[in-house]
């Protein structure tokens, strides 16, 4: 029996569900290893497991501090486990036991986000570049959500092809029961669900959607996710610029957003970089057809399931929200094709791989 560590310090947030997932199916399908779930002080309080080789460990360290870097260090030391898994690419990089580090994307390393102070968000950036590189080489295993993801490792990080493993991530239906935002009731609406940093796209989008109102007037853009700065901005840019239509919803329920996936006319998803791509493939799940970027690894994941377009030109997009919009048996076709590209993921075989990759590490 090998004790292993795993890093979920992300475990509740909308990036933590590859652990969240990952550490429940482990549940399922290990009863031999013995595992500490390393939790912030939020999740600690509520996180329990079924399986009694689990237990959680508070880990109050955050990342990009000094007390990510030496406290967190110690702790992992005092811990003495046979392995950690590192559930994102920040780490403490004095520590130099046996560890696997998940690189979701190389997003951070090339994009900003005004949201953060610049000066210091450039210096982090910095920081991070150095972070992974040195994650990559220092670690047994690098585990990868997309061959996309590999080949960008593989490129910026130069370390042997056979110690980077891809495995596929998933999506679930959401299972409580849908319920309708009042406001968008009957309406006609495409959706976008996610965060506003700048690789999202949003604003060619915005863009695209203002050039379809003259073919379709009475329709709406839905923007559904937390107002933080970056939307505010955006909010405030689309009233300067006389767009009418877009609506933000603010945070919503899962509820709520199951009934959005559910009652859009398309789910339309132009980021510029991803890593897998989870929300699109989500919205597969509801029956909602996709309109997607072709950009990185979203031609991989979605396959034939998505009506694509260059997200760098804002007629490419326009066009083809509106082949999706005004064509019966292509929105009928994706849909089918959504479920079909759906049922090829599964948690629990990509919790069997990374159990796989534990064991021929250990």
């Amino acid at each position: 029996m090998a004790k292993i560590a795993i890093d979920a310090r992300e475990y509740s947030t909308s990036t933590g569900r590859y652990v969240s997932k990952l550490v429940e199916n482990l549940e399922q399908i290990d009863s031999t290893n013995q595992y500490l779930i390393l939790l912030n002080e939020k999740d600690f309080e509520w996180v329990s497991f079924s399986n009694p080789n689990f237990s959680a460990v508070l880990t109050p360290f955050k990342e990009f501090t000094f007390g990510e870097q030496l406290g967190f260090a110690k702790q992992l030391y005092r811990l003495k486990v046979d392995l950690v898994h590192f559930g994102m690419a920040q780490q403490p990089l004095l520590y130099l036991k046996r560890s696997v580090t998940t690189i979701h994307d190389l997003t951070t390393v090339r994009f900003i986000n005004p949201d953060k102070n610049k000066y210091l968000f450039l210096i982090k950036q910095q920081i991070y570049k150095l972070v992974i590189l040195y994650a990559a080489h220092k670690s047994k295993r690098v585990i990868a959500p997309s061959n996309f993801v590999k080949n960008d490792l593989l490129n910026y990080t130069r370390v042997r092809a056979k110690k980077i493993i891809v495995t596929h991530e998933s999506a679930d239906k959401i299972k409580q029961s849908a319920e309708p935002l009042k406001a968008l009731s009957g309406q006609d609406f495409i959706m976008y669900i996610g965060r506003p940093t700048p690789h999202k796209n949003l604003w060619r989008l915005i863009e695209a959607f203002n050039n379809l109102k003259g073919a379709y007037p009475e329709l709406k853009l839905v923007l559904a996710g937390r107002m933080d700065n970056n939307y505010r901005a955006i909010e405030s840019r689309v009233k300067q610029a006389g767009i009418s239509g877009v609506v933000f919803t603010d945070f919503i329920s899962e509820s709520e957003l199951r009934w959005l996936y559910e009652n859009c006319i398309a789910y339309v998803f132009p980021s510029l970089s991803e890593g897998f791509g989870l929300p699109g493939l989500e919205a597969m799940a509801h029956g909602a057809p996709v309109v997607s970027s072709n950009a990185t690894c979203l031609p991989e994941i979605y396959g034939d399931a998505a009506h694509y377009f260059d997200p760098l030109d804002v007629q490419a997009i326009s066009s083809a929200i509106a082949d999706v919009l005004g064509n019966q048996e292509l929105r009928s076709e994706l849909i089918k094709n959504g479920h079909v590209q759906v049922a090829k993921y599964s948690w629990n075989r990509m919790a069997s791989q990374t159990l796989a990759i534990y064991n021929a590490v250990l």
